[in-house]
């Protein structure tokens, strides 16, 4: 079976992290590791990450998203990658249905769950109220509930190690982070593969946790900048695929 090597970047998140971490022991069947990069924390990150016994990758600072992301990636072991958030919790049948629609074709190269907060298509449309509800509700193996899609949100991004052999790592000209995701996606459809949303895995995602001790003048600022430079590097806006 293949190992997932699971990626988490987090900055001051400890508790956020605990549970993130705890969900997956929770609900991981696969085999599969961990590999935290944290980004400068002075919260205890790296105090839970050696009792919890866990991979991590300790920067002096914070580097940002796709820096983290990078350098946990160069070091994961498994033939599936996965990027996740510090402030999401994973649910039952999560990573078997992920990847099973991951390998049911040659061509997929991403693929993303269903969450109670994001931008685009992977928002749920129905009231969210526990996760046991939701996850009871929407993660039965279903493959009819797959849907090809132009982008993936970073949240939680599956990809193939193969995939990344061939585009590489996150441009790291977007950090601290937004819309490295977008181009990463886009790197993949250029070379050909398939993104896809498995519509039968729902996880929680509390929601931009990482950026809301910013000023929210700040974040707008940095999105917009990191918007024109998704437009300078494709020509395109990214807003289109939202």
């Amino acid at each position: 079976m293949e190992k997932t090597s699971i990626i988490i970047p987090t900055f001051n998140g400890r508790e956020l992290l605990k549970n993130c971490i705890y969900s997956i022991k929770q609900h991981t069947e696969q085999p599969y590791e961990v590999i935290v990069v944290d980004n400068g924390s002075a919260d205890g990150t790296v105090d839970f990450c050696r009792q919890e016994q866990i991979t991590f990758i300790s920067l002096a600072s914070n580097m940002g998203f796709p820096i983290a992301c990078n350098k946990g990636m160069k070091l994961a072991s498994g033939n599936t990658l996965l990027l996740l958030n510090n402030d999401v919790i994973v649910s039952r049948n999560w990573l078997n249905n992920m990847q099973r629609c991951l390998y049911s074709r040659r061509d997929i190269g991403i693929v993303g769950p269903l969450t109670n907060y994001a931008s685009g298509r992977q928002q749920i449309n129905m009231p969210y109220t526990n996760l046991e509800e939701m996850s009871l509700m929407l993660n039965e193996p279903d493959s009819t509930k797959w849907q090809q899609t132009e982008r993936i949100v970073g949240l939680c991004l599956l990809f193939k190690r193969e995939l990344m052999e061939k585009i590489g790592l996150l441009d790291e000209q977007f950090s601290p982070g937004h819309y490295e995701d977008d181009d990463y996606c886009m790197r993949a459809r250029n070379m050909g593969y398939r993104l896809m949303i498995a519509g039968d895995v729902f996880i929680f995602h509390h929601g931009s946790a990482s950026f809301v001790r910013e000023e929210e003048g700040k974040i707008k600022q940095l999105i917009e900048l990191n918007r024109h430079k998704f437009m300078g590097k494709w020509g395109i806006d990214p807003k289109v695929y939202i």
